[in-house]
């Protein structure tokens, strides 16, 4: 079977199409195309990936030490018995992804 007018070239290679005609290559930047916002979205996800789930994992935790906090506090008010060292951890526990959630802020909704 003879090649067709496309195989002109050598029966090995492949031609490739150029993208001349795409609006990306016509200035040569990709970027441009992008709303500025979604570009900054973008940018700042590059930067800090998985923060929003980062940041759910850190309240899903705050929120499960705070629960067990006052879940002891209600025994020791109803005069039940609390190990000290049951209270530590739970005391530390609400600290520690207190202040993971805290540090792993947007910079800009702190000021």
């Amino acid at each position: 079977m003879p090649p067709s007018p496309a195989d002109s070239s050598s029966p090995g290679r492949r031609q490739t199409q150029s993208r001349a005609g795409s609006p990306a290559a016509a200035d040569g930047s990709a970027a441009s195309e992008l709303d500025p916002a979604l570009r900054q979205r973008l940018l700042s996800e590059l930067q800090s990936p998985w923060r929003g789930l980062r940041r759910l994992l850190w309240l899903a935790l705050t929120a499960s030490a705070g629960i067990g906090l006052a879940t002891m506090a209600l025994r020791l008010a109803a005069g039940s018995e609390v190990a000290a060292a049951d209270l530590l951890i739970q005391v530390g526990a609400l600290i520690i992804c207190s202040l993971l959630l805290w540090l792993d802020r947007n910079r800009s909704d702190a000021g």
